[in-house]
């Protein structure tokens, strides 16, 4: 142990008695050994968690879990942990998804890792806020220095920057209004932040393709450009962004006379794990001069492999880039990143408020955040988890576990393309497969896989997740569980060709 951590001894003796009376639940020195039983007691749930489930869900029904959940009378105070524990056992527990099981192969949930979980100790316990610099110290600069890790992995130089945020959504809607207002800052000498949206930017477009995330229409929307401004390029047959239609389509807006602003790629779609065409994209965006901006909040791992690394080539052209940690990094939710090439152009977010950011600090003596935060002031020190895991696990550990994911992917695949009970429908980048079960006595195969679909869901013991193309119902893979081996797949397709085989005397 740390020689300069305080033994239990000196912990007794520094304490000094005080009367807390009904504050007996105050996080406070005096407070520790409340602390730390209601931790330890928790963990021992999360045991029960670990070693108790045998499948991914439970199979509970909504409305079994609204009732149980509408029984419990808030305005009723519990006598202990014990009552406590037992009542979320009961209603969450029990019931929670299990990402950690190979039988969960359903959305981009990861297994999260043990140094991640530590961190998770520290940052509720201190619960550092990562506006500015006199919440949280040191934690401003773990984080900055993490953001710089991140920018040079991306292949940014020193002239990059960034902020942890809640999620790969909210680093989108940075990247749009950034993308929005440069634009508007040096193609018309606007200022969208105090003068508010210019005529010409209801002829603002985007462009995206039509599998990228649908947070790009959410974002439109709430920066009052609308939906119309996303314009979807179709994809080719991996379901990438079609360069030549992406060319066709921004020039047919000019030529209706509206205005492209920008271009999102997409590093890792949903629903087929596959990289947009990075290099053409930046070539794209260098001949109109607009915002190049990379979702990159599932592809992020390919980052730390030497193997794949190679998918993102282009990703350094982009002018910003959203991270997901949460998804490919192994870490609890959430720890997400929006990363810039261009510090300066972060000032275009900048607010100073008095009370925390006032004009007259110095930011380089005292640097805040929230400079650089479009929607959150108050923040969680979630850079914690990261550092965490890169000083106990390091990037190749991490490295590993992405390329072994992307491994398991491609033996799936094969396994699925060969077997003639199933057809699949792409190969992936990444570690997403988009595939169904065929019958040749069963024309409706919507009907047919929506059938195993809810068989699974309804018996727990396996979830996949599912999507439609073309109007067609397709099962969907989404591997991110190094631990998951090919005979646990082999065991999940054997399930759905069961399930599917009962088709005609269940349905």
């Amino acid at each position: 142990m740390n020689n300069n951590l305080i033994s239990s001894e000196e912990h007794s003796n520094a304490v000094l008695p005080h009367n807390l009376g009904n504050f007996e639940n105050i996080f406070h020195p005096d407070n520790y050994d409340h602390y730390r039983n209601a931790i330890n007691t928790t963990t021992d749930l999360v045991q029960e968690f670990l070693y108790r489930n045998k499948k991914p869900f439970s199979g509970i029904e909504a409305k079994e879990m609204k009732e149980k959940v509408r029984q419990i009378d808030l305005d009723q105070k519990l006598s202990n942990y014990d009552e406590l524990l037992a009542e979320v056992d009961d209603i969450y527990v029990k019931h929670a998804t299990a990402f950690h099981l190979p039988q969960y192969v359903a959305h981009l949930n990861c297994p999260v890792v043990i140094p991640a979980l530590a961190g998770e100790i520290l940052v509720s316990a201190i619960n550092s806020s990562q506006d500015t610099y006199d919440q949280s110290a040191g934690g401003t600069f773990m984080e900055r220095k993490l953001i710089d890790w991140t920018a040079k992995q991306i292949g940014y130089d020193v002239n990059s920057d960034g902020v942890f945020t809640a999620g790969g959504s909210q680093s989108n809607l940075m990247g749009l209004v950034m993308m929005r207002d440069c634009f508007s800052q040096k193609r018309y000498n606007h200022n969208i932040k105090m003068d508010g949206l210019s005529p010409e930017a209801s002829r603002f477009r985007i462009f995206v393709s039509d599998k990228s995330h649908f947070s790009n229409l959410k974002n439109a929307s709430i920066m009052g450009l609308g939906e119309k401004s996303i314009i979807k390029v179709p994809t080719d047959d991996r379901f990438r962004m079609d360069i030549s239609l992406l060319k066709k389509y921004i020039k047919r807006e000019e030529q209706l006379g509206n205005i492209p602003i920008g271009i999102v790629a997409t590093a890792g779609t949903t629903d087929f794990g596959n990289v947009d065409p990075l290099e053409d994209i930046a070539d794209v965006a260098e001949q109109y001069n607009i915002w190049m901006h990379v979702d990159a909040a599932y592809g992020c791992a390919l980052l730390l492999s030497e193997k794949y690394r190679d998918l993102l080539n282009g990703i350094e052209r982009a002018d910003s880039v959203t991270i997901d940690y949460h998804k490919s990094f192994f870490q609890p939710i959430s720890s997400s990143a929006f990363i810039v090439k261009n510090k300066k152009e972060l000032l275009i977010l900048k607010h100073h408020a008095d009370y925390l950011n006032p004009k007259e600090m110095d930011e380089e003596e005292i640097p805040a955040q929230i400079n650089k935060s479009i929607t959150q002031s108050t923040r969680r020190f979630d850079a914690l988890k990261l550092w965490f895991t890169l000083r106990m696990m390091g990037k190749e550990q991490l490295a590993e576990y992405t390329d072994t994911v992307i491994d398991l992917t491609k033996d799936t695949a094969s396994m699925i393309s060969e077997d003639p009970d199933f057809e699949l429908l792409s190969d992936s980048d990444l570690s997403v497969l988009v595939f169904r079960y065929i019958r040749s006595d069963i024309e409706d195969t919507n009907a047919l896989n929506q059938f195993i679909k809810m068989k699974l869901f309804y018996s727990g013991e396996i979830l996949v997740a599912s999507t439609k193309v073309n109007g067609n119902f397709y099962l969907k893979f989404t591997l991110l569980n190094p631990i998951t081996t090919t005979e646990d797949i082999h065991q999940i397709l054997t399930t759905i060709k069961r399930h599917g085989k009962d088709f005609n005397t269940e349905k």
